[in-house]
C-alpha cells in the first residue's frame, strides 16, 4: 500500500476494532502487529471470549439467532441493565473508575457488540461458564450471557477476516518503537522489522498494544515486590511499548498503576501463555469449595460474590501467600460442577478418600493445620438455606476467622480433590489518559492531535478489581471510537 492515513499499533480486539472503524471512515489503514502471525491477537487470543454488556432476553436472542427450541425452553437469560453495569463498575472499582469512561462503556457496549456481529463475529450462549443446570433449567448469573464462538482465538480469527475484507493492511513481526511528532502533531510511526527501523508517515495513530504485564521489570517497579514471580496469562509481547511511546510525546498517565487483573492460575503453567491451552490454565470454580495456603489456612472468602466479581483480585491474594501458591479443595458433591478447565491434562491435581490422605499428597502443605481447617469449616456450615449456585444463596459459615458468605457446604463426601494454583496476571490497570472518544490527553488535559488509544493500555477504567467480561467490551467500545476518530481526523487532515 501507499502512505496510510491511519496506523494502528497492536493486533488484538481493540486494535482490529479500531482498524475496522477507521476503514469505515474511508481511511487507508496500516495495522502493526509486533507478534508473528502464529502468535497474533495479543491478549485477546488467550481470553475465554466472554463479553459484558446491557441486555434483555430478546437482545440475546437477536445476537444468537440459532438457539434451538430446547435451549429456549430450558434457559433463563434474565436481563442486565445499563444501571446494573454502571453499578457493578462502581462497586468493584470502589468508586474510583472515571465516570465518563464508564458511561461510555456502559451506554455504547451493546451497540459495539452488535457492530462486531455485523462484521462477522459469531456469539454463543456462555453455558459452560455463566450458568448452572439446576432442576433441568439453566439460569444465567453475574450479568453475562454470551461469549464469542471459539473463545478469544475465535474472536481474533473473526476480526482478522473482517479487517482483510475491509482492506486493512496488516504487518506482522512489526514492532512499533516511537511516535513521530512535528509541530505538536503526530506525523508518523517508527517500527522495527527484521532488526531494521522504518518510519511510516500517517495523519493519525491508534495505540492498542496492551498493558505492561509481560514486562517483569515494570511489574516490579509499579505493582510492587514479588510481581516478577507471577505467571503471565497471555502474550509475551505486551511489554508497555504503546504506553511508553505516548508518554514520551507528552501523554498523561492515568489509572491504577499499582493494580492489575490477576487470577488463580495453574501452578506449573509456563512463564507466558500457551495458545494451545488458551485460558484453560485458570481455575475459577473456587466458590464451590475452599482455598488454603501452604500453612493449611483459608485466606479469602470464596463465596464473597459471583466468581466474575472476585476472580480478578484473588490472584493478588494468592501471590501474597507463602511460596506464592495455594490449593483449591473440593469434595465429590461439587466435582461434576467444576468448569472444563479442571479436566485438562495439564493440571496439578491430587485425589484421596480422606482429608488426611489428601493432605499427604498436597506438596508442602501443613497437614495437621489443613485437617483442622477443614474440620472447623465443616462445623461452621449451616443446614439452611438450600445450596443454589445460580444465586447468592446466603448459605454462610459463622464464627471463622474468614467466613464464607455464600455456597458454604461441608467437605464431607469422598473422594476429595485439590488443585495447586499460583497467581496469573492478565493485564495491568495503569495506562494512558483518554477522553470518552478515545483521544489521548496530555498533562494539561488537552487532546494530542491525531493520537488515540484503546484496550488494556487505557487507564482510568479499572481499579483494584474488574467485572468479568468488561475487557473485551471495552476493547470494542473504545477501539471503535478510536478508529472512528482517527479516520475522521486523518481524512480532515488531507
Amino acid at each position: 500500500m501507499g502512505r496510510p492515513d491511519v496506523v494502528v499499533v497492536g493486533g488484538g480486539n481493540a486494535a482490529m476494532s479500531a482498524a475496522l472503524a477507521a476503514r469505515e471512515q474511508g481511511a487507508e489503514v496500516l495495522l502493526l502487529e509486533r507478534a508473528p502471525h502464529r502468535e497474533r491477537g495479543g491478549n485477546t487470543a488467550y481470553t475465554g471470549g466472554i463479553v459484558r454488556f446491557p441486555y434483555t432476553a430478546a437482545d440475546v436472542a437477536a445476537l444468537v439467532p440459532d438457539l434451538s427450541e430446547a435451549q429456549r425452553a430450558t434457559t433463563e437469560f434474565g436481563s442486565y441493565t445499563e444501571a446494573d453495569f454502571f453499578d457493578d463498575m462502581a462497586r468493584v472499582t470502589e468508586h474510583r473508575a472515571d465516570p465518563d469512561l464508564v458511561t461510555a462503556l456502559v451506554t455504547r457496549g451493546a451497540a459495539a457488540i452488535a457492530w462486531q456481529r455485523a462484521n462477522g463475529v459469531r456469539f454463543v450462549p456462555s453455558y459452560g461458564r455463566q450458568a448452572y443446570n439446576v432442576d433441568g433449567r439453566f439460569t444465567f448469573w453475574g450479568g453475562i450471557a454470551v461469549e464469542v464462538s471459539g473463545g478469544g482465538q475465535g474472536l481474533v480469527e473473526f476480526l482478522e477476516a473482517a479487517c482483510l475484507r475491509a482492506g486493512v493492511t496488516i504487518a506482522y513481526d512489526s514492532r512499533a518503537r516511537d511516535l513521530v511528532v512535528r509541530d505538536g502533531r503526530i506525523t508518523g510511526v517508527r517500527f522495527e522489522r527484521d532488526r531494521t527501523l522504518t518510519e511510516v508517515a500517517c495523519d493519525a495513530v491508534v495505540l492498542a498494544s496492551g498493558g505492561f504485564q509481560a514486562n517483569a521489570a515494570w511489574r516490579t517497579q509499579f505493582l510492587g515486590a514479588g510481581w516478577d514471580l507471577a505467571k503471565v496469562r497471555g502474550t509475551r509481547y505486551d511489554t508497555g511499548d504503546g504506553i511508553r511511546m505516548a508518554l514520551d510525546v507528552g501523554a498523561s498517565a492515568a489509572g491504577n498503576w499499582s493494580g492489575c487483573h490477576a487470577v488463580a492460575w495453574e501452578l506449573n503453567a509456563p512463564e507466558f501463555g500457551d495458545r494451545r491451552i488458551g485460558d484453560a490454565y485458570q481455575k475459577h470454580s473456587y466458590p464451590l469449595g475452599i482455598v488454603v495456603n501452604r500453612d493449611g489456612e483459608r485466606f479469602v472468602d470464596e463465596g464473597a460474590d459471583f466468581r466474575n466479581y472476585t476472580y480478578a483480585k484473588y490472584g493478588r491474594e494468592i501471590l501474597r501467600q507463602p511460596g506464592q501458591h495455594a490449593w483449591q479443595v473440593f469434595d465429590a458433591k461439587v466435582v461434576p460442577m467444576l468448569r472444563d478447565e479442571y479436566r485438562i491434562r495439564e493440571v496439578t491435581r491430587v485425589r484421596a478418600d480422606t482429608i488426611e490422605e489428601l493432605a499427604k499428597r498436597m506438596d508442602g502443605i501443613h497437614a495437621d493445620a489443613f485437617a483442622r481447617t477443614v474440620a472447623e469449616f465443616n462445623a461452621a456450615v449451616p443446614a439452611d438455606p438450600t445450596f443454589n449456585p445460580n444465586i447468592l444463596d446466603g448459605r454462610a459459615t459463622t464464627g471463622l476467622a474468614v467466613d464464607k458468605t455464600n455456597w458454604a457446604q461441608a467437605l464431607d463426601t469422598p473422594p476429595f480433590e485439590a488443585y495447586a494454583v499460583t497467581c496469573g496476571i492478565t493485564f495491568t490497570f495503569g495506562g494512558l489518559r483518554v477522553d470518552p472518544d478515545a483521544h489521548v490527553l496530555d498533562d494539561g488535559g488537552d487532546r494530542i492531535p491525531g493520537l488515540y488509544a484503546a484496550g488494556e493500555l487505557v487507564g482510568g477504567l479499572f481499579y483494584f478489581n474488574y467485572p468479568g467480561g468488561s475487557g473485551l467490551t471495552s476493547g470494542a467500545v473504545f477501539g471503535r471510537a478510536a478508529g472512528t476518530g482517527a479516520g475522521r481526523f486523518a481524512k480532515g487532515a488531507r
